[in-house]
């Protein structure tokens, strides 16, 4: 099957709306998560928006390129395609493969030379290194695999709204494994970006004397995701599992994991005490596909599964998100942006009255006027109860941000 092209604009306007700032742009993101063909759609856009503009590209994973792989080399080829009285922009792809390739960038930044764009390998370009690596002022625009809208315009005239749904769940956002038809092999590629990443990436990055250990943290917090856990409760487990472990070894394992996105740590808030608490956490995996790759349907919960598309979903609309907890109750996400705050309670079926009351109590015992909404599988268009905005799940993640 080829490969179908979905323009992915969001990301696409943000760098567009960050273009010819002094800044450094780093397009980081789980491994395989689509950063390369942001940058190539972005050269396209920059040369049909601007023909007089010096664009320079290169692909430091192709071997034609094997000779930048060195910095001085690296930031003489640069250097040399500089072109005086013009626009330049330069857009290095897999710059990581180039040792050293923070003083080759350094070097260029400093000399104004060029509008910079970099992408690179999770392992060689997280978060936490960013402000290390350059320094000069960058700006990180952060790729999260396809969303379910972008899953639905990729295979929009296959079926219906809801069969889509239930398909993107399991088969997730790594949009390469689109290409294979039979679930077999989509989920043998999902498989073996999450063992490159462990085994690859991280196990090398912080010398791991093997990635059993990081395997095994790793399939509990998939094991519970949407779940509050701390370091105690993964080593406890572990430990009793017949591995022993730690508190202070699971916690720089879970720290390996966030920064290289595959998962997001979310923390808990106080919501009549405004105030951030920092006891038992909540994380989200990068995307769903990942776990029914590795776990298949062991201990199923699709409630939790949904609450962390949602989570996700939410940082894809620039939302922070924290784990409201008010009196005994937990409300699932306080989502904040810019001026914004909303309640979000998520669910799978609110069809039982009980389920119902569940869900909608903690939001109606706060007692702001900030919005609150319940995102569930009600499969119907949008209604309002006392208050509370109720949406159905698919329509939801479709819609993007105009439901707000």
């Amino acid at each position: 099957m080829q490969m179908k092209i979905i323009e992915r604009v969001d990301y696409q306007n943000y760098l567009w709306d960050v273009k010819d700032t002094p800044d450094i742009k780093v397009i980081t993101g789980i491994r395989r998560a689509g950063k390369s063909e942001i940058m190539k759609s972005f050269v396209d856009r920059l040369k049909m928006n601007d023909t007089s503009a010096n664009v320079v590209y290169v692909d430091l994973s192709v071997l034609e390129n094997e000779s930048l792989l060195e910095y001085h080399h690296l930031y003489e080829w640069a250097k040399a395609r500089h072109k005086v009285g013009m626009k330049n922009y330069l857009l290095i792809d897999e710059v990581q493969l180039c040792e050293h390739f923070e003083l080759s960038i350094n070097s260029l930044h400093s000399l104004g030379l060029y509008d910079i764009y970099l992408t690179g390998s999770n392992a060689f370009m997280l978060s936490s290194d960013l402000a290390t690596l350059f320094t000069g002022r960058h700006i990180e625009i952060h790729v999260l695999p396809f969303s379910f809208k972008e899953f639905y315009a990729y295979y929009e005239s296959d079926t219906d709204l809801q069969v889509l749904f239930d398909r993107y769940v399991v088969e997730g956002g790594l949009s390469g494994s689109y290409v294979y038809e039979k679930e077999r092999d989509r989920k043998n590629y999902v498989k073996n970006v999450y063992h490159t990443i462990l085994r690859r990436d991280l196990t090398e990055k912080y010398n791991l004397p093997d990635s059993k250990m990081l395997e095994q943290v790793t399939e509990y917090m998939m094991d519970n995701i949407s779940n509050t856990t701390s370091s105690n409760n993964v080593s406890n487990c572990l430990t009793a599992n017949g591995t022993i472990t730690n508190h202070a070894t699971i916690g720089s394992y879970l720290k390996y994991l966030c920064d290289a996105f595959v998962l997001y740590k979310v923390s808990r808030y106080d919501i009549q005490g405004k105030k951030y608490l920092q006891t038992l956490d909540k994380y989200y995996l990068a995307d769903s596909g990942i776990r029914f790759a590795v776990l298949g349907r062991r201990n199923m919960d699709y409630g939790r599964v949904y609450e962390n598309i949602v989570a996700l979903e939410l940082l894809r609309r620039g939302f922070g998100i924290y784990v409201g907890k008010l009196y005994q109750k937990e409300v699932d996400f306080v989502a904040m942006r810019g001026n914004e705050k909303i309640y979000i309670q998520v669910s799978d079926d609110i069809s039982n009255p009980e389920t119902f009351q569940r869900e909608t109590d903690p939001l109606l015992k706060i007692r702001d006027a900030y919005p609150k909404m319940l995102i569930a599988r009600t499969k119907h268009e949008l209604y309002d109860y006392q208050g509370i905005m109720v949406f159905d799940l698919a329509r939801w993640l479709k819609e993007g941000d105009s439901v707000f």
